[in-house]
């Protein structure tokens, strides 16, 4: 028998991705939900900031189950598939698939350990706040 370890995210810098993004956001004035997932898109910390969205929630936690799945931040899909017809019309069906910014994956040492998803700003703002957090935990941003 033979089987394969995966590094994953720990509780503890989930936890630290989490703070950041919501300092982040704080300080541009938005309320976000914001959520950390492990390597397999298994929801490891989250955090639904006083006054965000209830729509917030579950669009954070798709965000990074999309990017933690793909191992590609999800502002690159649209981009990816826009000019693709049977693409655009039948990958978006795909649950819990994003194709708009706010989630990434978390790299360490070339291996998806993670993700982290933002929800309740303008996507722009999403991906700007996930950023902060990655930069916080020492991981870089995989525009």
């Amino acid at each position: 028998m033979t089987s394969v370890s995966l590094p994953s995210i720990d509780a503890t810098t989930a936890q630290a991705a989490i703070s950041a993004a919501a300092n982040h956001a704080q300080a541009l004035g938005q309320r976000m939900s914001i959520a950390v997932c492990d390597n397999a898109g298994l929801l490891k910390a989250f955090m639904r900031m006083d006054g965000a969205s209830q729509i917030s929630l579950g669009i954070a936690q798709d965000k990074a189950y999309t990017s933690a799945a793909t191992g590609v931040p999800t502002h690159r899909w649209h981009d990816f598939i826009k000019d693709d017809a049977p693409l655009l019309h039948g990958i978006v069906h795909t649950p819990r698939l994003v194709v708009f910014g706010g989630g990434f994956p978390v790299v360490e040492k070339g291996a998806v350990i993670g993700a982290i998803g933002l929800s309740g700003g303008h996507y722009s703002q999403d991906m700007e706040c996930a950023r902060a957090a990655l930069a916080a935990i020492g991981a870089a941003s995989t525009d």
